[in-house]
């Protein structure tokens, strides 16, 4: 697989990998599969924020594996350093390694950016895959919100797992951060 950033032309694909999650998972709380326009604009507004998104192409035949990106976590200036990462594999692409490789890269430009902490917020408690995931690379489970959202008939919760970039907490940041 080759990692790169992702571009306009693939909304499309985005939007395709990102409607089976809407539509078969927990993993994320819209209900409503977006458009690839709607997917297209939501990129322009992580890369206007100077943020990566990430996309994971097949290497043989150029197709989408799945993708990740880093997104504000909040818009007030002190989670300046803070970010939130999502992560999709296209369903016939899971347990193949592509989520660990996005997030790793996701994790490693962050990090340069000068991003100090990342954070997961996690739909379904009972979403052990992408738990896995993130615990294998190196965040900690923060804490469950219970029954924040109610999705395909039943209530969903909330997992918050968190990992330190770069020198974490243990020193002051350097830089501007990023809003």
């Amino acid at each position: 697989m080759i990692l790169r950033e992702a571009s306009f032309e693939d909304a499309p694909a985005l939007a395709e990998i990102y409607a089976h999650h809407v539509l078969h998972g927990f993993g994320t709380f819209e209900e409503e599969p977006p458009s690839a326009e709607e997917l297209g604009q939501r990129l322009a507004e992580v890369r206007a924020r100077g943020l990566p998104w990430l996309v994971a192409e097949d290497e043989e035949d150029g197709g989408l594996l799945g993708y990740a990106y880093a997104s504000t976590f909040r818009t007030r200036s002190a989670y300046r350093f803070t970010v939130e990462d999502s992560v999709y594999v296209a369903p016939d692409s899971q347990g193949r390694g592509v989520g660990r490789a996005l997030l790793g890269e996701l994790i490693a430009r962050c990090e340069a950016l000068g991003a100090r902490q990342m954070l997961a917020v996690i739909g379904d408690s009972a979403n052990a895959p992408s738990i896995a995931l993130h615990r294998a690379m190196g965040f900690e489970m923060c804490g469950t919100t219970r029954a924040v959202g109610f999705k395909a008939g039943r209530w969903v919760d909330i997992v918050s797992m968190q990992r330190p970039l770069g020198d974490g907490a243990e020193a002051p940041p350097s830089g501007d951060g990023i809003l």
